[in-house]
């Protein structure tokens, strides 16, 4: 029966004041403790009582063996507890050791015993054992192993080395020790001795003791059972006890089977048995002292006999045990031993996975320390001739392995993690364990977070062991003069009990730092070798189809049939699989799994590269890595029977970022070359892993996703499946619930991609109807690309609805009402002399249907906070539309179809529609464009109205209507033209309309009064075009600048010479007339005319005679300075006759 004790509030033993020692019991296999039998006085030990050699759990193998241990400690017991207590190893424990070797160590000072022990690092935790050199040296004679070792040790330590029998003296104070401890059990049998052949007894235990054999499991190839697991056979943790003991400040995990006893007045106390004729010595108060603190008992009980005659009990307390009569010591000295025993080893102990030799020979005072790692390479033995290596190997692996389940919460152990899986893989043969190696390699690749955000002070919390370095100090440097294979000395013993005479200088991990890099690339590189030879490791244990046996061609190949109807309810995601994988495989199997964990990493890390790719705009490479990646998930799936939630949304998320891809790559199809460059660089290393993922697939699964294309129209078609796929994915009912973030994102991806092809078929259609030469129906393809066009958007509209986004809905609205308009302008009727028809139906048909779009592409933003942009651009199209609307109804109406009063009433409503969304009073970049269309839109409603007043007859009101309207809109597009300062054509067209209207209304007029009225009022509209002439000066010197051989060819003036022209071929005779009219109206008038009327006359008069005496032959520049001079002259004048009036 096995007793789990801990103890939550340990007791302080401590010798003296002085020292300070702590014990927890972390384990045991004894039962409580319970009181011993006191033997009377003249008890024979000699005898042995009827229990002996009974197994006993208050005893242990005590009983049969020397007290508190077996007769020497196994050479792997270190290890077998630190498999138990796996979380102390490595930073929080200094030693793991059996009790016996601490004791040993700790004596070497006061003893002329010979100390042989292996010890092993394993980052701040040294393991201990006993290293018997002449059983080892035993088994070399039968086995041939460690020849090199034993040549070593008799040339450089021991010429004439034999085998040393113990005495007779030896086994039998064994014998009544154990004999002892038996009588002393309270219970069955203890009183009553029986005889036996005491040579007998003696001649078992020598055998026993000789027994302690090399577990031979560790020089030999394991199986995948043993290799699965730490191996077993000479690894258990055999001590009844497993404490935590902490001296001073050193932690120790130690295993002892000293039989404790209990009860009464003493709740524990440890049996000692002493020659009453033999006083008590240094190394056995030691020892005494030692166990106690160890096991935290307070007391001990000294058992005193007379060959073999029990004589009486002694109580003695643990902190009296260093001042007996003759076993007087020092704790403090005890204390400093310990410090520098554990310096020394600390400081020259550097190096994981090599086994160091702690030698000192008897009778000597030098210690010596050997690297057997370093010499057996220098023997040129094979690494599994150690025995240690592959325990070590095996410890390093289960350290890093329990480490790693605390790395994601603390970032310190990554270099701590790597440093020991290398070192595990560096000891070992990958022929031999290479299960071992290939899940080393596998954590080390985990290592490298490739889903982590990067951490701006990520880099100094992994340089922190960087920083452990200190130097050296002469004093506690360890020569190895004396010998020049041993990697350090302690000249003396004594030296040791010197205070701080040995200090641990040595950095813990000198290469353990993490490699830090924020870049990713090279995070994934790291990720892809670890996968890489993680793969050669387990591909080299699978059978190669040449080793197969071929198969029997008289033997039936069985079948397996089964019901698909059982196989439905499942669905193909969780069918398991039975039978052997494409290379041999049995599922199940470690090679199985370990290939499902490299496969799957893999197409993470080139998942992570293609994403970095693509955010570097390198889209050949971003497209060759996606193409990795899902090619290792296509092996993952030929490998696994069931897809797991979290590996289908890691797929979802591989299918998303192609879809991205090759959006790019259709939307930069100028730089194919460049990309396809890219796309067919392959590293070596990449190379090999493809060749392993071979091993299990095709990889042909995904090649239409992955394939670069030339034809932008079918990558477009790529991406959308890509998408969809994904999409289909995240909507399974295997993923239904998991990632609705993710389900949003791909469904907006979605919308995206059916936006880009309907805006691609869009584009298309509009180029056939710019590539026509002649205006002709409507054509088949055309109707197609519109067809394809509309389905896509509406898709995407549907898309952007299921996630709520009305932002995105709007621009898709938007873009339908654009492909309205592209119907509406191929729809456009032609005459038979290739010149414009009437405007359609089929074309007010589309511009409406836009209109609808926009509309509800702004019912869906609902204000321009929503989206400023968007509305914006959303406003802008709806006014265009509404602008071309009108501007069609105005110059082709479809008077063979309506009246003129309807398309005038359509043209207003339609004007005035697009005005109310010229939005004026912003300040944006489209500002100066609404102001332009407002007043282009003011100007041509005023034209219309003019010309309806000029056509309208009969109803005067009507035309009233009309004449105010005229004035009105005319103003109002003087005011906008004005404003622009950069459409000067425009507003002199505007004055000059208005002018006209102005004389057409004085031609309907009788009085003189009336008519200078109105003639006053054109001049007065006709000075308003001196604004036009100064810009348009401004522009004619600008552009004679530009052409000055002086200045360098920049962009030329905007300005329409030929429309200049024109339009002051218009304003010379129209200003002529007026003028001249003036000038007769005013001359003839039968009133007396005024100083200021003959003032304005004259002025008249003489812009008069300029103008006509102007050279029409003159520069344009020379006119137009004219024309303004005359104009400003006129100004000056009129403003000066309203001052005086």
């Amino acid at each position: 029966m096995f007793y789990l004790i801990i103890m939550k509030d340990p007791a302080v033993c401590a010798g003296t004041s002085e020292i300070k020692s702590r014990a927890v019991v972390k384990y045991s296999a004894a039962p409580p403790p319970t009181s011993y039998a006191l033997l009377q006085e003249k008890t024979d030990l000699k005898l042995p009582p009827a229990n002996w050699l009974r197994e006993n759990p208050q005893l242990g193998t005590a009983g049969t063996t020397i007290l508190g241990s077996s007769s020497k400690s196994k050479p792997f017991s270190s290890f077998g507890m630190a498999y138990d207590f796996i979380d102390c190893i490595g930073d929080d424990v200094d030693v793991v050791s059996d009790s016996e070797n601490i004791k040993k160590l700790l004596k070497i000072p006061y003893s002329k015993s010979h100390v042989s022990m292996a010890v092993h690092r394993v980052g701040r935790t040294l393991l201990l054992d006993d290293l018997d050199i002449q059983e080892l040296f035993m088994r070399s004679s039968q086995t041939g192993d460690w020849t090199w070792l034993k040549e070593f040790y008799q040339r450089l330590i021991d010429q004439k080395w034999q085998r040393k029998k113990k005495s007779k003296e030896h086994w039998y104070q064994k014998a009544i020790l154990s004999k002892f401890l038996y009588y002393s059990i309270n219970g069955d049998g203890a009183a009553e001795p029986v005889s036996d052949n005491l040579d007998e007894g003696e001649e078992e235990n020598g055998a026993e003791e000789f027994n302690t054999s090399w577990p031979t499991a560790f020089t030999s190839a394991s199986s995948d059972a043993e290799e699965a697991d730490a191996p077993k056979q000479g690894l258990r943790n055999d001590f009844v006890r497993n404490i935590m003991w902490t001296f001073e400040d050193i932690h120790m995990l130690v295993g002892s089977n000293m039989p404790i006893f209990g009860g009464g007045r003493y709740p524990a106390v440890s049996l000692r048995l002493r020659d009453n004729n033999k006083p008590i010595n240094i190394l056995t108060g030691m020892d005494y002292w030692l166990d106690n603190l160890m096991c935290n008992v307070p007391e001990l009980v000294m058992c005193f006999h007379v060959n073999g005659i029990v004589q009486k009990y002694e109580m003695i307390k643990t902190e009296d045990i260093p001042h007996l009569e003759n076993s007087t010591f020092s704790t403090r000295v005890v204390k400093d031993i310990a410090q520098n025993v554990l310096s020394f080893l600390k400081s020259n102990c550097t190096k994981e996975g090599h086994t160091y030799w702690l030698f000192k020979a008897s009778g000597s005072d030098i210690v010596k320390l050997y690297d057997l790692t370093t010499l057996c390479e220098e023997a040129e033995e094979e690494k599994c001739q150690n025995p240690f290596t592959l325990p070590v190997a095996v410890l390093l692996y289960k350290v890093a392995s329990n480490l790693m389940l605390k790395v994601r919460q603390n970032r310190k152990h990554y270099g701590t993690v790597r440093t020991l899986l290398l070192n595990c893989v560096r000891l070992l043969d990958e022929e031999r364990h290479p299960q071992i190696i290939a899940s080393a390699h596998y954590m080390l690749s985990e290592l490298f977070q490739l889903d982590e955000p990067p951490q701006e002070d990520g880099g100094e919390s992994l340089r922190e062991e960087e920083e452990e370095l200190t130097e050296d100090s002469d004093e506690n440097s360890y020569s190895s003069q004396d010998d020049s294979k041993a990697v350090a000395v302690i000249r003396s013993v004594g030296e040791l009990s010197v205070p701080e005479k040995y200090k641990s200088t040595h950095q813990i991990r000198p290469s353990c730092a993490f490699p830090v890099s924020h870049d990713k690339e090279e995070k994934c590189r790291h990720v892809l070798s670890y996968v890489l030879k993680g793969l050669k490791a387990v591909d080299g244990t699978i059978k190669k189809e040449s080793d197969l046996p071929a198969a029997d061609p008289n033997t039936p190949i069985p079948l397996k049939y089964e019901d698909r109807s059982a196989i439905g309810a499942l669905g193909p995601l969780q069918m398991d699989k039975k039978y052997p994988t494409r290379s041999g495989m049995s599922p199940g199997s470690w090679q199985h799994r370990m290939k499902l964990q490299l496969f799957l990493k893999a197409s993470k890390a080139y998942y992570v590269l293609s994403d970095a790719a693509t955010n570097l705009l390198k889209y050949g490479r971003a497209l060759r890595y996606i193409k990795l990646s899902l090619q290792s998930y296509d092996a993952y799936c030929s490998v696994s029977g069931t897809l797991h939630p979290q590996v289908l949304q890691f797929h979802s998320q591989c299918l998303s970022l192609c879809g991205d891809i090759q959006l790019m790559l259709a939307q930069n199809a100028n730089n194919r070359a460049a990309y396809l460059e890219e796309y067919s660089y392959q590293t070596k290393e990449d190379q090999e892993i493809l060749h392993s993922l071979h091993r299990e697939s095709s990889c042909q699964a995904f090649n239409m996703a992955t394939d670069l294309a030339t034809d932008p129209e079918y990558t477009l078609f790529v991406s959308n499946k890509c998408y969809e796929a994904a999409y289909e994915l995240l909507d399974s009912e295997a993923l239904k619930d998991h990632s609705p973030d993710q389900l949003t994102q791909v469904l907006k991806r979605l919308g995206n991609i059916r936006n880009e092809m309907g805006v691609y078929y869009m584009n298309q259609s509009a180029a056939m109807q710019t590539e026509k030469e002649v205006k002709k129906s409507v054509s088949v393809a055309e109707q197609e690309m519109w067809k394809k066009s509309f389905a896509f958007f509406e898709k995407g509209m549907k898309d952007f609805e299921a996630i709520g986004d009305r932002t995105n809905t709007a621009l898709l609205l938007c873009n339908t009402g654009r492909l309205m308009r592209i119907c509406a302008q191929a729809h456009c009727a032609m005459s038979a002399d290739q010149n414009r028809g009437e405007f359609s139906p089929e074309e007010a048909l589309y511009y409406n249907k836009a209109i609808d779009y926009y509309l509800r592409a702004m019912r869906s933003l609902e204000s321009r906070e929503s989206h400023t942009a968007v509305w914006d651009s959303v406003n802008w199209e709806l006014s265009t539309t509404y602008f071309t609307l009108a501007t069609l109804l105005q110059d082709y109406a479809p008077l063979s179809r309506k009246a003129q009063e309807q398309i005038e009433r359509e043209v207003t409503e339609a004007m005035m529609k697009s005005l109310k969304y010229c939005d004026l009073q912003t300040e944006s970049a489209r500002q100066p464009l609404y102001q332009y269309r407002a007043a282009t839109i003011h100007h041509r409603l005023a034209s219309m109205y003019h010309s309806c007043f000029r056509n309208q007859v009969g109803d005067e009101h009507l035309r009233k209507q009309h004449r105010s309207l005229a004035e009105l809109h005319y103003s109002k597009a003087v005011c906008l033209f004005l404003s622009l300062k950069d459409a000067p054509c425009e507003l002199l067209r505007t004055l000059l309309e208005r002018v006209a209207f102005a004389e057409f209304t004085m031609a309907g007029q009788s009085s003189s009064a009336a008519k200078l009225k109105s003639l006053t009022g054109a001049i007065e509209i006709m000075t308003e075009t001196r604004h036009a002439f100064q810009m348009i000066h401004n522009e004619l010197l600008e552009e004679v600048s530009l052409r000055s051989p002086d200045v360098a060819s920049g962009p030329t003036s905007g300005l329409n010479l030929q429309e200049v022209m024109k339009l002051i071929g218009v304003f010379e005779p129209s200003f002529s007339f007026l003028l001249l009219q003036l000038i007769k109206l005013m001359t003839t008038m039968k009133r007396k005319p005024s100083n200021k009327d003959e003032e304005v006359l004259k002025t008249y008069k003489n812009v008069y005679s300029k103008l006509l005496r102007a050279e029409k032959n003159a520069p344009l520049l020379s006119r137009v300075k004219l024309h303004m001079e005359l104009l400003q002259q006129l100004t000056a004048t009129l403003s000066y006759s309203e001052l005086q009036f």
